[in-house]
């Protein structure tokens, strides 16, 4: 009887292990991973930028980014960049492949 309750345990106490695992992932300062785009994005609209809301803004044009099979579009807008000297680098479609946008220093 006692062996039977040691195994259960042993058994009981491994498949703790064998859970989910959880990851946490920091990038610094390089821009992620393209994404496989198959149509090119459409022609950005034509729409101009609202005066600057205090200084140290930087200006964040819109662009479209793929959401599945198709491409949504995100607006224009200020923000302050995270480093000093800092300036965006637009999000580009190249070769059938997206890349990001991000700051960089």
């Amino acid at each position: 009887m006692n062996i039977k309750i040691l195994a259960l345990l042993l058994l009981a106490g491994c498949s703790m292990f064998a859970g989910p695992r959880v990851v946490v992932g920091f990038g610094f300062g390089y821009p992620a991973a393209p994404v496989v785009a198959y149509a090119p994005p459409p022609p950005p609209p034509v729409y101009y930028a609202p005066p600057a809301p205090g200084y140290g803004y930087s200006w964040v044009g819109g662009y479209y980014y793929p959401v599945g099979p198709r491409w949504a579009w995100h607006q224009g807008y200020w923000a302050r960049p995270p480093y000093a000297r800092s300036y965006w680098v637009a999000p580009r479609y190249y070769r059938g492949r997206y890349y990001r946008g991000y700051w960089r220093r």
